[in-house]
């Protein structure tokens, strides 16, 4: 698949890397033509000098030909135009924009393009870890309406199955991570001291799937 990228910083370039890693053809846009010394040596993509949101270098970056496009420039204002003209001018709908200002991330959300706002993501990963009974979000598509968290497990849990654990909570266990090795449970399998379990979830519900897995059964009845 093809993949555009617009800015080249630490994550653009990143991403880059990654995507090329996995066999994907990759370019990548951005004003300032030192910005591509971010990329390794080895790197075969596109290096396109230029405004991420002009319709002439996303041409020539490959864009009408691409299966998604991120765009992580620092610009917030740049990055959300961008991803509203690839949309919405060349029919991508595998795209995300960084988005700094939480609040206007969300209204973008809210409108279907897929935003990534990293501060409060990173304190919300900082706070889950430092505190007792944290969860961590890991993934959320709003157009879908489905959410993915390591949510907290009483240890009144201990020995019980997690097909229990998943009615009470309204809530599917995705796979858990037991003493460093992910699994993935079947309809037999009790939960245990120690593991680390990731659920789907469909927040439109209104249920709490947190308040049950973070109590004791018989206090979350």
């Amino acid at each position: 698949m093809h993949i555009v990228i617009m800015g080249c910083g630490r994550t653009g370039a990143t991403l880059a890397t990654e995507f090329e890693a996995r066999g994907h053809t990759v370019a990548v846009i951005d004003q300032s033509g030192d910005a591509f010394r971010r990329l390794p040596p080895t790197f075969e993509g596109q290096r396109i000098t230029g405004i991420g949101f002009d319709r002439d270098t996303l041409v020539s970056a490959g864009v009408e030909d691409a299966y998604a496009f991120a765009a992580v420039s620092d610009g917030d204002n740049s990055n959300i135009l961008a991803a509203r003209v690839v949309r919405e001018t060349y029919g991508i709908d595998n795209v995300v924009a960084r988005i700094a200002d939480f609040g206007r991330a969300e209204v973008y959300r809210r409108l279907g393009i897929p935003t990534v706002a990293p501060v409060p993501w990173t304190a919300a990963q900082i706070v889950s870890r430092l505190l007792p009974g944290g969860s961590d979000a890991l993934y959320d598509d709003p157009s879908a309406g489905v959410s993915l968290s390591r949510l907290p497990l009483d240890s009144g849990w201990v020995g019980h199955r997690y097909t229990e654990l998943e009615r009470r909570a309204g809530a599917r266990v995705a796979y858990l991570v037991r003493f460093g090795e992910p699994l993935l449970p079947d309809p037999d399998t009790l939960v245990q001291e120690g593991d680390e379990a990731y659920f789907t979830m469909v927040p439109a519900t209104g249920a709490d799937p947190a308040r049950v897995t973070g109590r004791s059964p018989e206090v979350s009845k």
